[in-house]
């Protein structure tokens, strides 16, 4: 006897999730990126200079992780690390030169890749999505 599937909205979320984040994945190794090197990239080249603990929280990661990639990223010479002159206790992370181009030429073929994963929808189904995928979230 077949059950019926009565988490089909969460199954559908996370089979989706992880179809982005491979397609994501792929993406980025091209650059020879992780995914969570990107995200750390992108926070700092949208929001500009940040603390190691600014950039957890925008990607949902503890400092303690973040500090390895950040050490990877500085190696690659694609960040660097400046203490505050305020308070020598925070470090603030900034992009590079080299830094900046990568992601002036990555973010353009990123943004591609996501349009092209969401042209399906038309803009009342990308709204009603969003609408929908936050009443989840503000519940949990």
């Amino acid at each position: 006897m077949q059950r019926k599937c009565t988490n089909l909205p969460f199954l559908v979320l996370m089979q989706t999730s992880k179809a982005v984040h491979e397609r994501i994945k792929e993406e980025m190794s091209k650059n020879k990126l992780n995914i969570m090197e990107f995200s750390v990239l992108e926070v700092l080249y949208q929001k500009g200079k940040q603390t190691i603990r600014q950039i957890g929280d925008y990607i949902l990661v503890s400092s303690s992780s973040m500090t390895y990639v950040i050490d990877k990223l500085e190696q690659k010479g694609l960040l660097s690390r400046n203490a505050c002159r305020e308070d020598r206790r925070v470090v603030h992370v900034t992009l590079t030169d080299g830094g900046n181009k990568l992601m002036q030429e990555i973010m353009l073929k990123h943004q591609k890749v996501v349009d092209d994963m969401f042209d399906s929808l038309n803009s009342d189904e990308a709204e009603t999505l969003v609408h929908l995928l936050k009443k989840v979230k503000d519940k949990v």
